[in-house]
């Protein structure tokens, strides 16, 4: 059993660990939280969650922008306004966390899983054509999985770790298969694809402002699109599906997804830092790939060059043959240190959680998630801290 740490400081602020990705609080986060608390509005009503929205659309170049209140539920309604209906099957990544995959439940739909190329760890648009044409027919517009016989309606590329998945040919699949994409990009707010922000590439994008994001609401998500009926259907579902702004009266099954004016309030400060806050993690990635590049038995990170990368969780793989340890390993001998890592996540089409979804065949995601490792990676991480992680990694 590998150990990981837990602790972050002290009650007197003495830093106990290195953690992995915890927030940077250094803007008007205190100023805007006192606004809401002054003026009454914390819930989910208030001026801020419209700032929130305005300047998130903005920053991605999206037309419309609906915020709710973790990247999960954005994800659900994603689908909803994509029509994803019951019985229906969604193309997803399987090295991810497990969140998009549960929200294709949620609708009734199920996952099919699709394996990572292993250049940069990504959606493989080879082994989506793979599966379409050795399993799948495609009728009167409609895309069917002849093992299933259920109809195809959508897919989910995921964005980890900061680096956008290869979506040219995944749109040109879309297209020719009349699919809606949906991209997840949690992990990757402030990546490029081609120039273009990810999350503006498919049909909707959502976002996690999660605690460990590069930003941070404390918990939150945004669903961004440029298509109005999707807006305004998300928007009305994840509030209930109220449909008079005075009277409860209700038209359709709701959900009560909305962020609070006091999350939001922190989301504007924080995504008033980003630039600086992608600048830092960029920095960071920089000093581990110029101290660990010619360790023998780490493979690192790398960007596309179509793609702006934000790294963040700067990831390593382990070669266990050639390195000292494996990952898991080198995860208990750093817990040791209080340096805090993590291991990628279990291929979701390994979880017992989905094991009804089918079986698949995802060698590349299988080797990432046994031999990958996250190192500490927050926007504050000081050099004294990096160089200890880094010490660590080269001497152990």
């Amino acid at each position: 059993m590998y150990k990981l740490g837990c602790t972050v400081k002290n009650l007197d602020g003495v830093q106990q660990l290195i953690p992995l990705s915890v927030p940077e609080i250094r803007g008007n986060e205190w100023k805007y939280l006192k606004q809401c608390l002054d003026t009454n509005w914390i819930s989910s009503a208030g001026g801020f969650v419209d700032t929130f929205e305005e300047s998130v659309a903005k920053y991605v170049g999206s037309r419309y922008a609906v915020a709710t209140n973790s990247g999960t539920s954005a994800l659900h309604m994603a689908l909803h306004a994509a029509q994803v209906e019951e019985n229906d099957e969604v193309f997803v990544s399987t090295l991810s966390f497990i969140a998009p995959a549960n929200a294709i439940r949620y609708v009734g739909a199920w996952p099919i899983f699709i394996d990572s190329e292993p250049e940069y760890w990504q959606m493989d648009p080879s082994k989506l054509i793979e599966f379409i044409e050795n399993n799948c027919s495609f009728e009167s517009g409609k895309l069917y999985n002849k093992d299933s016989n259920r109809k195809i309606s959508a897919i989910i590329p995921v964005h980890i770790l900061g680096h956008p998945c290869d979506m040219d040919p995944i749109m040109n699949i879309a297209r020719t298969y009349n699919l809606k994409v949906i991209e997840d990009a949690s992990q990757s707010l402030g990546a490029t694809y081609k120039s273009k922000p990810v999350g503006t590439i498919g049909d909707i994008g959502c976002f996690s402002f999660n605690g460990n994001k590069t930003i941070t609401c404390g918990g939150g998500g945004m669903i961004v699109t440029n298509q109005k009926a999707s807006a305004s259907s998300i928007r009305h579902l994840s509030t209930q599906a109220k449909s008079h702004p005075i009277e409860y009266t209700h038209d359709q099954i709701g959900y009560n997804y909305r962020l609070t004016n006091i999350q939001a309030a922190i989301g504007c400060a924080q995504l008033e830092q980003i630039d600086d806050l992608l600048y830092a993690k960029r920095n960071i990635a920089k000093t581990y790939e110029n101290a660990l590049q010619n360790t023998h038995g780490l493979q690192l990170m790398r960007c596309a060059p179509w793609a702006t990368h934000t790294y963040w969780l700067y990831t390593i793989l382990v070669d266990p043959d050639v390195y000292r340890n494996s990952s898991r390993e080198l995860l208990t001998v750093l817990a040791s240190e209080n340096i805090q890592t993590r291991p990628l996540w279990q291929p979701i089409h390994k979880s017992k959680a989905h094991e009804s979804s089918g079986v698949y065949e995802c060698p590349v995601a299988d080797r990432l998630s046994s031999h990958a490792l996250s190192l500490p990676s927050s926007s504050g991480l000081d050099p004294a801290s990096q160089s200890k992680v880094i010490e660590s990694i080269l001497t152990n």
